[in-house]
């Protein structure tokens, strides 16, 4: 009778034992998605700023007329300075500012012809343009990662998500200028 008493308790022991491995392991990979979340940002922002940057230089290139380097450098400022209420609406607004300046008949051909600097700064803002794009898709992808781990049920029944709030994924955009 005290062997089987044993057995069980070592049983139960046990189980409780691999509840709290298999909770503790799914606690750690939704801290993990949420890390990675935060570094996908990180490298988002970057992206922008690196972006914005390359519109400015652009506009201050004088590689352009006046028109068009008021409304790039408009747009790039207002992209770095916009807050993260508006940030998807400044950022898509220079997506579309740059792609006004750059759908200009022979805009890369003018702006390569005019010296070394005008095809410099087109390949920066190329470059630039492309991260953007790859940097908001692989942000977005971690959201979408990190949602569908905070629906599942012990996820949700207890709360392992502490109080991280829910990401919100980044919709703007990014349709590149054609250069």
């Amino acid at each position: 009778m005290l062997y089987h008493w044993i057995i069980d308790v070592l049983f139960w022991i046990a189980v409780v034992f691999l509840v709290g491995v298999y909770v503790s392991w799914r606690a750690t990979r939704l801290d993990r998605l949420h890390v990675r979340v935060e570094t996908a940002r990180a490298a988002l922002d970057a992206a922008l700023v690196r972006r914005a940057a390359a519109a400015l230089e652009l506009a201050a290139s004088r590689l352009l007329d006046p028109a068009a380097s008021l409304v790039l450098a408009t747009a790039a400022h207002e992209a770095r300075t916009a807050d993260a209420d508006n940030r998807e609406f400044a950022e898509s607004d220079l997506s579309r500012a740059l792609r006004a300046v750059t759908d200009q008949p022979d805009f890369a051909g003018t702006v390569a012809g005019e010296g070394g600097d005008g095809a410099d700064v087109l390949e920066e803002l190329s470059s630039s343009a492309a991260k953007v794009a790859y940097a908001r898709r692989f942000y977005n992808d971690a959201v979408a990662q990190a949602r569908a781990a905070r629906r599942k049920p012990l996820i949700r029944v207890l709360p392992l998500a502490g109080r991280a709030p829910l990401p919100d994924f980044f919709e703007i955009d990014d349709d590149p200028p054609g250069i």
